[in-house]
């Protein structure tokens, strides 16, 4: 079932119940009341005509019946009895005329002073009246028919229109409903339209305000993320198959000319070593973009591993000496570093290392042999750790830009790299909910802020 149809529905079930319960409310009120007054109207004539009779001599009926009081006001089939405090009758107008459990009657109405009874069609009241010392009991009975009238003709006009009000609350309920669920539907219009060639187009947020406005933004949002998603991955794909090919080509080509004609052995050897260097090239390619997709599917994690990170930057700093690296590396350790668990972060240790060799790796590489400095340091509670190089420096309209995959600097085309590294560092300190900062002046140098959620 449609939500429209489901709406209107419950729009039509909850106005129905209101009106029904509204038309016997207002119809029991209605009955309720009119009997009070027909009551009203029995208990006057009741006491009237007793009062005529007790004042006649000797409880004179027939005089009392010429009376032109009588006559007065007179209820249809009107009906009196009354009686002394034995219960036995000192006048009655009609001597046929028979309630069923008179006597209980009689009783109730010396015990409570007046009641009110339905007998067969008379709408019956008993009560007290006293004379001076004297009491009797009074028995009032007439038919109201004017009252059935009414209340049966109020029966007919509360059907009518209720039966009238669940037509309109069905209209109203469609007509709102629709105007209700119209921005879901332009929505829905507007996703059927977007596709994965046509993700730069928006549904419309309305005022913005309301629910249906934050969904619109929700799904705007996340249509955002996708573009961003495709439009990466579209780059990275590019990219990574530009950056396959050219070690793939050199290797074929080196291959081919040596196959041309036989070759001295050192000439073998200084093909096979230009091959192999190739194969290095194109082996650490293909494990930086592997890594890259296991860190871009991860996502921000929870990791329980604690890593030191002191540990891990005295030991890139051998690695880098054993590699013949000239550059000198100084770390330094800050005051405020006091306790060993601010030096401590939750993370995955191999992911972490990789990040941090990636940035000494740049930096010793762009530096010229210049000495780097490494800072650690503790903010708030965040571990901070600076990487400054005295190297050719990043020009300011691209700092943004490098850490996206395979871009690199206009001054650093011409050295080694493939542009992958600083984007994975990005990566992976995003997924230990870190982050990383660049700061730099072309032929001055660079320097790199990392900061990283520590145990305190």
């Amino acid at each position: 079932m449609r939500i429209r149809t489901r709406l209107t529905l419950q729009f039509l079930l909850l106005g129905g119940i209101i009106m029904i319960a509204a038309s016997i409310a207002i119809y029991f009120s209605s009955a309720r009341f009119h009997r009070d007054d027909f009551n009203d109207l029995l208990r006057s004539r009741a006491r009237n005509i007793t009062e005529i009779v007790l004042d006649s001599y000797e409880y004179n009926a027939d005089r009392a019946l010429r009376s032109g009081i009588y006559h007065l006001d007179k209820l249809q089939d009107e009906k009196i009895i009354i009686l002394d405090s034995n219960s036995d009758t000192i006048y009655t107008s009609d001597k046929t005329w028979k309630i069923p459990g008179i006597n209980l009657l009689i009783s109730r109405v010396k015990a409570d002073e007046e009641v009110s009874v339905m007998s067969d069609k008379y709408a019956v009241l008993g009560t007290l009246f006293t004379s001076g010392s004297f009491r009797f009991v009074v028995i009032a009975g007439a038919i109201d028919r004017d009252g059935a009238v009414r209340l049966r003709q109020l029966r007919i006009l509360l059907l009518i229109v209720c039966l009238a009000s669940l037509l309109l609350f069905y209209i109203a309920g469609w007509f709102y409903s629709g105007r209700a669920l119209k921005p879901i539907s332009d929505m829905v219009k507007k996703v059927e339209d977007i596709s994965i060639t046509s993700l730069h187009l928006r549904v419309p947020e309305g005022n913005g305000t309301d629910e249906i406005g934050h969904l619109a933004k929700t799904f705007n949002r996340m249509l955002d993320r996708l573009e961003k998603s495709f439009s990466m991955q579209k780059s990275f794909i590019a990219n990574a198959s530009h950056e396959l090919r050219t070690p793939l080509t050199s290797i074929n080509g080196q291959i081919e000319v040596l196959l041309m004609k036989d070759r001295s052995a050192p000439e073998y050897k200084a093909a096979l070593e230009s091959v192999l260097e190739d194969i290095k090239s194109l082996t650490d390619l293909t494990n930086k973009l592997l890594l890259m997709a296991r860190t871009s599917a991860e996502g921000p994690l929870s990791y329980s591993n604690e890593i030191r990170i002191d540990e891990i930057l005295w030991q890139l700093k051998e690695e880098l000496i054993k590699q013949g690296v000239r550059n000198p590396v100084n770390i330094t350790l800050k005051n405020e570093l006091t306790e060993s668990a601010q030096m401590t972060v939750k993370g995955d240790e191999y992911l972490l290392k990789v990040a941090l060799s990636n940035i000494l790796d740049n930096a010793c590489k762009y530096s010229n042999n210049n000495p780097v400095d490494i800072t650690v340091g503790h903010t708030g509670k965040y571990l901070e750790i600076l990487f400054t190089d005295r190297g050719v420096g990043i020009p300011e309209a691209e700092i943004g830009k490098v850490v996206e995959p395979f871009y690199r600097g206009t001054n650093a085309r011409t050295m080694k790299g493939i542009g992958i590294g600083l984007s994975l560092v990005n990566q992976i300190l995003s997924n230990h909910n870190g982050s990383i900062t660049i700061t730099s002046k072309t032929g001055k140098g660079t320097t790199v802020t990392i900061l990283l959620p520590s145990v305190k």
